[in-house]
């Protein structure tokens, strides 16, 4: 946990401009969202906070947002982030997943993008429940280990699938849920993304690190996994200025009783 804390440390200042942030999920929340006239909210493992301007603006003023994370750095780049995009309702707390401080029963829903592989799971859905309102939501948007498998990374870049064990297939997400009387799962969103790049910002992007996945190589590891990486998408792709490929991942939307 100490050399992913450092990692993030490390990238946090450039760590939107290497991450793609997705507006599906966004227009999701928002639909489910609609009849709330004001909407109390947290994203935990919040990150620099590219998510976070996105709720925003799709949400406006209605929307307060507590941005959590664990990582000073990520919390000093979302301030920055913020603020310069004239965002204001907003607050942020140092913390992590499995201790939110905050009051309990204050928020309308709890938000995680892509983070909720590096929390304790049943710490955070505790935590979740007892900030959370009655009939609040948690939606918890994140990329199983078979969509994980089946992207670019995890079928040309080698050890990409097996180094990361941290996320859950969708059976595992289901049996923690059911250990919670008070906690029931709304829908499961499968989202697909057609995505196109080159094969030199993939490699910057493989160097900058923007999976934390590849912070857990040696680094002769990562030497030899990034030069296979080039001969395998040289081998599978005509054109490598223009790589096709898709990405998945997984939304849950919960409600507490």
């Amino acid at each position: 946990m100490e050399k992913i804390y450092k990692h993030f440390l490390k990238i946090s200042s450039n760590y939107r401009n290497i991450r793609t942030t997705d507006l599906e999920p966004i227009l999701f929340f928002k639909q489910k969202l609609k009849n709330y006239k004001k909407i109390k909210s947290a994203d935990v493992g919040c990150g620099a906070g590219r998510y976070d301007l996105s709720l925003f603006q799709n949400f406006g003023n209605k929307l307060h947002v507590t941005c959590i994370d664990v990582n000073e750095g990520m919390l000093k780049n979302l301030k920055e982030y913020l603020n310069k995009n004239k965002i204001k309702h907003f607050k942020i707390i140092k913390s992590s997943s499995g201790d939110l401080k905050l009051k309990s029963a204050s928020l309308d829903c709890v938000f995680t993008f892509n983070a909720v592989h590096h929390f304790n799971l049943y710490q955070f859905i505790n935590e979740c429940l007892r900030v959370l309102k009655n009939k609040g939501n948690l939606f918890i948007y994140t990329r199983t280990r078979s969509q994980n498998k089946r992207n670019i990374w995890g079928e040309y870049f080698p050890l990409f699938y097996q180094k990361e064990t941290r996320l859950y297939e969708l059976n595992e997400f289901k049996k923690a849920f059911e250990r919670y009387g008070n906690l029931t799962l709304q829908s499961i969103e499968l989202f697909k993304y057609r995505r196109i790049s080159s094969l030199n910002q993939l490699i910057n992007k493989a160097k900058h690190k923007h999976y934390s996945t590849f912070n857990l190589y040696t680094k002769k590891e990562f030497g030899d996994s990034l030069s296979k990486f080039k001969k395998n998408i040289k081998r599978n792709f005509e054109d490598p200025k223009n790589i096709t490929w898709y990405d998945e991942n997984v939304l849950l939307h919960l409600k507490k009783k």
